[in-house]
């Protein structure tokens, strides 16, 4: 009976969560005003793609998708890079005031990112960097927390292995290249998640450093969309949708491996 309830309970709370995407996703597919009658429709009374086709052909949301793609993309690859890196040397490798340097970044993390959001931005226009994908990809190379998971989850791989590469002549590079990286898998997959998710949703920082409207992030310019066509509920369910399509196949495709690092990922030292 115990595990009866539970699964029922489960069922109840994914029913509940997923249901006002499945309707999102409905009403972007219904006649203008359809999903704004009473009582609600659950389903449309006939498919219409055209509120998807004026985003694309009239509105100009492909430019968007690709910008928020490119950044997305170039964002997770560095952070992956450099996090891994330093994850790796904060865990295996000695040197001096390691314990103490990783303390101080540690401590960064309580301040908000909205304090450090004006001196980055006076810093990327000295370097006549605003307006353009760098100005969001540089400063999500490396994050405390990216660095933070994959130290803990290097303390899971053994020091046998480390040591019986260096016997075999192998330096600190090849063994992270050849040994950590493959190793770190799944909790590379997991910061890559959450990585991708984190920079793919983000509305302030695209706003503030992007002031040509053709370099627009999908947030930003669905929220721009929201403001012109307030009352045309169908074309915003749209371009919500295509806004979280991509992640969510992403997550689809690699659910087993983000749950493996989230499950493996907190091995202490």
């Amino acid at each position: 009976m115990k595990r009866f309830l539970i699964i029922v309970l489960a069922f109840v709370v994914a029913i509940t969560t997923i249901f006002p995407f499945l309707w999102m996703i409905s009403a972007s597919f219904m006649n203008s005003g359809e999903a704004s009658i009473y009582p609600p429709k659950f389903l449309p009374d006939e498919i219409n793609f055209s509120h998807y086709s004026s985003l694309f052909n009239r509105m100009n949301v492909g430019i968007y998708f690709i910008n928020s793609l490119i950044i997305s993309l170039g964002v997770t690859f560095f952070s992956l890079l450099f996090n891994s890196m330093a994850g790796y040397a904060f865990a295996k490798i000695r040197f001096k005031f390691k314990d103490s340097i990783f303390r101080f970044l540690l401590s960064s993390m309580v301040i908000p990112g909205q304090v450090t959001m004006l001196p980055v931005f006076l810093l990327l226009k000295n370097m006549g960097l605003i307006n353009t994908y760098f100005a969001i990809i540089i400063p999500g190379m490396a994050s405390v927390f990216g660095i933070f998971l994959i130290r803990q989850y290097c303390y899971s791989i053994p020091d046998s292995f480390i040591e019986a590469a260096k016997i075999d002549g192998a330096n600190d590079f090849q063994i992270y290249y050849k040994i950590i990286l493959p190793l770190c898998k799944p909790i590379l997959v997991t910061l890559g998640i959450l990585t991708f998710l984190g920079t793919w949703n983000d509305f302030m920082w695209p706003l503030i450093v992007m002031t040509d409207s053709s370099m627009y992030t999908l947030p930003v310019a669905l929220a721009n969309l929201m403001g012109e066509h307030v009352q045309d509920t169908e074309l915003m369910m749209a371009g919500s949708a295509i806004t979280i399509l991509p992640v969510f196949i992403l997550f689809i495709f690699l659910q087993k491996y983000y749950i493996s690092g989230i499950m493996l990922g907190g091995v202490k030292e």
